[in-house]
């Protein structure tokens, strides 16, 4: 059987006591590392808790060559853990239809997100629209839909929650074409790398971005959500790229039309309180 378990967002006892009881008695145990990561605990840690060997699996196992997870599944029982909930990336939903697939039972132990845990900004949750992956730029590749999105959902009162890029274990292709196997450094894009993206390029649209979305736009930037030290600030974008977070994982919210609750919530975390309306 086939078992997807949510580790949720801090670290090692942030997993559910059900999540810990199914690891505790599965025969393999792998942990996803691409999505995201645990913020205070490394796989060592993560195996003295859990009293488990623990493999790590990387994109390129999990989509690729997903076989060592699945093919022991037949007849042994295998934990997938996941930081957050194990739903919250569409790569896992993949690995549960190869496992029907194959007629491996699965069952799936839900945790916190930051789908949910989003929520400690004062932001409610019925309030966002569409989730938006923001992802690094390149020299020759500039993506800007994750732009339309946010302008779409501004435009419907609604908030926006970004989810910041994630890079690890990525093959570098420029050595690659030279026969090198070679993979890039891990990179973790900050709330200013990504709103410094999006600044630039509400500026190239013009009047089109600058009607809803621009520097004097508020938004919400949170950094090692779950953790003890986590860092949630509020304030207009032009003030949150100049902001100091720290060390990731971050993640960004665009403020759409504010109830009163919520402003009372991020007057909390504003860098000037006077920048958040009072409703």
């Amino acid at each position: 059987m086939l078992f997807l378990v949510g580790l949720g967002l801090g670290d090692t006892k942030d997993i559910t006591v059900k999540g810990l009881e199914v690891v505790r008695s599965c025969d393999l145990v792998f942990l996803e590392a691409y999505t995201s990561l645990l913020i205070s605990s490394d796989t060592e840690e993560l195996e003295a808790y859990y009293g488990k060997k623990i493999q790590l699996a990387d994109r390129e196992l999990v989509e690729s060559g997903c076989e060592c997870i699945l093919r022991p599944a037949v007849e042994k029982d295998v934990a997938f853990l996941v930081v957050g909930d194990p739903l919250g990336a569409t790569t896992h939903t993949d690995l549960i239809l190869r496992a029907v697939e194959r007629g491996i039972p699965y069952r799936v132990i839900h945790n916190a997100s930051i789908m949910n845990a989003i929520a400690t900004t004062g932001l409610q949750l019925y309030n966002f629209g569409e989730t938006v992956s923001v992802c690094f730029w390149k020299e020759n590749w500039r993506p800007t839909s994750f732009v339309d999105k946010i302008i779409a959902n501004l435009k419907r009162g609604l908030h926006v929650l970004c989810l910041l890029d994630i890079r690890v274990k990525e093959i570098d292709w420029s050595k690659m074409v030279r026969g090198q196997k070679v993979y890039e450094p891990p990179q973790y894009m900050s709330v200013n790398t990504a709103l410094q993206q999006i600044l630039e390029n509400v500026k190239e649209r013009g009047e089109e971005g600058d009607s809803v979305l621009s520097e004097r736009t508020l938004g919400v930037g949170v950094a090692r959500l779950g953790s003890e030290n986590q860092t949630i600030i509020a304030g207009t974008l032009r003030q949150l790229v100049e902001a100091d977070f720290g060390e990731p994982l971050h993640s960004l919210c665009i403020v759409g039309k504010l109830h009163a609750l919520e402003a009372d919530m991020l007057r909390h975390f504003a860098i000037k309180k006077s920048d958040i309306p009072v409703l």
